[in-house]
C-alpha cells in the first residue's frame, strides 16, 4: 500500500465524470496527497504529415528503450523530442565576416 503524508488526505475513488467534476469544483486540492500523479500530455492537434527517416540501428534501439522506460510509444517519444527542440530558444545565427 502507498504511504500517504500524515497531513494529507488520500484521494477519493470517483466512479463517474460527474462525481469527478463535483469533487474538483468543491475540494481544496492542497489537502490531498497528489504525490502519485504523473504529468500527462494530451495531444490535441491532428497529425497529418509524415516524416520518413533513416537512423542507425543503435540510435533507434536507444530511442525505443527510453520510450519503453517512460511508458510511451517510441514515435511519440521522437515527436516530443522534436517539440522540445523547437520550443528551445533559437540559436543565434552567425554573421558572415566581410
Amino acid at each position: 500500500m502507498k504511504k500517504v503524508t500524515p497531513d494529507l488526505k488520500p484521494l477519493p475513488v470517483l466512479l463517474s465524470d460527474e462525481a469527478a467534476e463535483h469533487f474538483l469544483e468543491t475540494a481544496d486540492l492542497t489537502e490531498y496527497d497528489l504525490s502519485g500523479f504523473k504529468p500527462m500530455r494530451f495531444e490535441l492537434q491532428p497529425k497529418g504529415e509524415r516524416v520518413n527517416m533513416r537512423l542507425p540501428k543503435s540510435l533507434l534501439d536507444e530511442v525505443r528503450a527510453r520510450a519503453l522506460i517512460e511508458g510511451i510509444p517510441y514515435q511519440r517519444y521522437i515527436r516530443r523530442a522534436l517539440e522540445i527542440a523547437v520550443a528551445a530558444p533559437k540559436p543565434r545565427t552567425r554573421r558572415k565576416a566581410g
